[in-house]
């Protein structure tokens, strides 16, 4: 097979026509969103929406809503539970997100268990990402669009409260207000990427690509650049290989964030592992010539 069968081949059927819109459009978003979360240290919140959801989505096929409405529903339901057991007790909040998130998950996974179904409810779970149709892609980005709207027009309020939530709100803004904002934002995010790979996997796509572009960059504008980009080429990259190794697409997609990821990690020139090493040792050796050129 040349190069250009194996770039052109897949894009021969319609399923994998959506299956990569709905790829890119997901890996977008998350990607804009988890520079924020990985700032903020909100990797374990992203992981209890994601998965909160579920009980949501399969209320919604018994009550024959879209999947989006009970998805969003509980997604917020989630951060709305895990602010009052927060606020109104003891628990901390990891503790909060632990509770609620594994709670609401596992309800969705025996609702998926006794609920008869002709549409396999465990793609939720693990993604069918090939299933997706033409609805479900307008639909997801529909939701994106929304949420990266939000994020682009209120980016710098964002930031501020990533950054400084006390000087935000020294100069008017509510902390609390944009981290509520968020939150919902958040929930909107994982039901688009949903889609893509499915209950368990949206993590990853919400944290690995703000996480290698923190790596890669000290400047949060260039990280709003960086995160998308990767997480794109990783996202077709991953489709294209699923689709010639005959493998599952979400996980691929996933896979390949996981290894540029590893990657960037060992090799970033300077956060990496070794490219710290690499950097010091060159500059060592420029030291040591200084003294000789002059």
């Amino acid at each position: 097979m040349n190069l250009t069968e194996f770039f052109v081949d897949p894009l021969r059927y319609e399923f994998m026509v959506r299956a990569l819109a709905t790829t890119v459009t997901a890996a977008v978003v998350c990607a804009v969103l988890s520079c924020w979360l990985v700032l903020i240290g909100w990797s374990l919140m992203g992981d209890a929406v994601s998965h909160a959801v579920l009980p949501g989505v399969v209320l919604a096929y018994i009550l024959g809503l879209p999947f989006a409405v009970g998805a969003i529903v509980f997604g917020f339901l989630a951060v709305a539970l895990i602010g009052v057991v927060r606020d109104t007790s003891r628990i901390k909040e990891d503790a909060a997100i632990g509770i609620v998130f594994t709670t609401l998950f596992a309800f969705g996974l025996v609702l998926v268990s006794v609920t008869p179904s002709q549409t396999d409810l465990n793609h939720i779970v693990f993604g069918n990402l090939l299933g997706v149709s033409r609805a479900e892609l307008v639909q997801v980005v529909l939701l994106a669009a929304i949420t990266l709207a939000a994020l682009i027009l209120k980016r710098r309020d964002f930031t501020l409260y990533a950054f400084d939530p006390t000087h935000a709100h020294a100069i008017g803004i509510s902390p609390r207000l944009l981290g509520t904002a968020l939150l919902g934002l958040l929930a909107l995010t994982a039901v688009v990427a949903l889609q893509a790979v499915g209950v368990v996997l949206v993590v990853a796509m919400l944290i690995i690509p703000g996480a290698t572009a923190y790596l890669l960059t000290d400047r949060f504008g260039r990280m709003l650049i960086i995160a998308p980009t990767v997480s794109v080429v990783c996202a077709v990259t991953g489709l294209y290989v699923s689709y010639h190794l005959d493998t599952a697409p979400g996980g691929m997609v996933v896979v390949v964030q996981g290894l540029a990821f590893t990657a960037v990690y060992l090799f970033a020139p300077r956060q990496g592992v070794i490219g710290r090493r690499l950097s010091a040792a060159r500059r060592q050796r420029s030291s040591a010539l200084a003294p000789a050129g002059d």
